[in-house]
Order: C-alpha cells, then sequence, then structure tokens
C-alpha cells in the first residue's frame, strides 16, 4: 500500500511519471485537473462551482478543491492507496490533506520531488512548441512554482524523496521506485 504525492515544476516530467508509477504500483493516479473535468462533465454542485471560476478566467479556490479531493480520496479504489499530482500546492492545502488522511487513518508513505534544472525545464517546455509558453512566460511560472513549492518541501521534510529527473522515463521510473523500496 502506498500513498503519494508528487512534487515538480512545470516541465519535470511529473505527469509522465504518476501514470507510470500509478500503473507500476497498481494505485490510481489523482491529478487535479482530472478532478475538475469529471466533476464539470458530471455536473456535480463542486464541479459546477468550479466551472463559473474557470469560465471567469479564475482559480479554482482551495476550498472547492478541497472538497473535490476529499470526496476522492474517500472512493474505495483510493482505499488501498493512490498518487496525487497537483495537490497540495501549498501549506494550507497540504494541512486540510493530513487532516483528510487522519479523518481515513491514512498516512503518506512519501512525498516524490521530481527535480530538474531550470535551464533544461525551460528547453523542455519551449520545445513543446505551445504558443503560450515564450521563455518569459515559462521563467514566470517557475519562479511561481518555486516560491509556493519551497514552503511545502519544508513542510514534508520528513517524507521528502528527491528523484533526479533528467534521462529517459525509464531511468526516471526506476530511480523512483528504487527510491520507494529503500523507504519502505
Amino acid at each position: 500500500m502506498v500513498r503519494l504525492v508528487l512534487v515538480g515544476p512545470p516541465g519535470a516530467g511529473k505527469g509522465t511519471q504518476a501514470a507510470v508509477l500509478s500503473e507500476q504500483l497498481a494505485v490510481p493516479h489523482i491529478s487535479t485537473g482530472d478532478l475538475f473535468r469529471a466533476n464539470i462533465d458530471n455536473g456535480t454542485p463542486l464541479g459546477q462551482e468550479a466551472k463559473s471560476y474557470l469560465d471567469g478566467g479564475e482559480l479554482v479556490p482551495d476550498k472547492v478543491t478541497n472538497e473535490m479531493v476529499r470526496q476522492r480520496l474517500s472512493e474505495s479504489d483510493a482505499r488501498e492507496g493512490f498518487m496525487l499530482d497537483g495537490f497540495p500546492r501549498t501549506t494550507p492545502q497540504a494541512d486540510v490533506l493530513s487532516g483528510i488522511l487522519a479523518e481515513n487513518g491514512m498516512e503518506l508513505t512519501a512525498v516524490l520531488q521530481f527535480d530538474v534544472p531550470e535551464e533544461e525545464l525551460v528547453r523542455r517546455l519551449l520545445e513543446r512548441g505551445r504558443s503560450d509558453d515564450t521563455e518569459e512566460v515559462i521563467r514566470r511560472r517557475l519562479a511561481v512554482y518555486n516560491s509556493e513549492t519551497a514552503p511545502l518541501l519544508e513542510y514534508y521534510r520528513n517524507k521528502l524523496i528527491t528523484i533526479d529527473a533528467l534521462g529517459t522515463v525509464e531511468e526516471i521510473t526506476s530511480r523512483a521506485l528504487e527510491a520507494l523500496r529503500t523507504r519502505a
């Protein structure tokens, strides 16, 4: 049974690793983006609330995101383990997650931080070729990530495992699985 939080800047390959690790570890990959889409597509009250913010170009407030995560972690497939991607992003969200886990008699196994040098992140994101991915925009996004996430890394210092995220998908997956094995 493994309960993980994945942390990494845009371009670190977190989504790719989440998909591969989820399959290897046989636990659901729970991303906030997927939660938003599922709730919106299913027309849930939380989905309708999230959609109203997103349609207005605003961020979905923590209280909505927190409740979506709370509901998802109570589902049967997450009882035996899960991998959270994109949540928590801030220490207040980490406090909420701690509360959710405590309510359900669960504990995090580890927090995997995918580490990539900034210049490599910029290169990867520019290569994606998205029209909104200019170097200036990318560096701003990385700065926001660093300022929001640095406190999170301190919060989880006792659970944190840093993974060198340079190399092939297979090499990075192998490092992550080995780190989890040695932690267990």
